[in-house]
């Protein structure tokens, strides 16, 4: 009987180890999934400006415009003749993730004529 006990007593002790494992696993997913979805802003946003730079607008307000408000705080836009690039930094609960994970997508346009 003892033995049984402590059985289930071990596998009680091995759940409740694996429940940080998952959250972690939680978390790291979560976080390439915001990672991936910054992506498809950051493209977006890019070409927004270049449109908005060939039309003769100024490129970052239509940059801005595009994202979202969570967004807006980690962009980063330049304009360099007519090429748009946007830099996109995700939020993450660990600081360095952040940096490593940065997107930077660019599009290009002609200037108007």
């Amino acid at each position: 009987m003892s033995r049984r006990v402590g059985q289930r007593g071990q596998a009680t002790v091995e759940a409740v180890a694996a429940i940080p494992l998952l959250l972690l696993a939680g978390v790291v997913a979560l976080q390439l999934l915001v990672a991936g979805y910054l992506f498809t802003l950051a493209d977006g946003a890019a070409e927004a400006g270049a449109l908005a730079l060939a039309s003769g607008r100024p490129a970052r307000g239509a940059v801005i415009a595009t994202l979202p408000s969570w967004a807006e705080g980690g962009a980063e836009v330049s304009v360099r003749g007519g090429e748009v690039c946007v830099r996109l930094r995700p939020p993450s609960p660990v600081p360095g993730l952040a940096d490593a994970l940065t997107i930077t997508s660019a599009a290009f346009a002609r200037s108007p004529r």
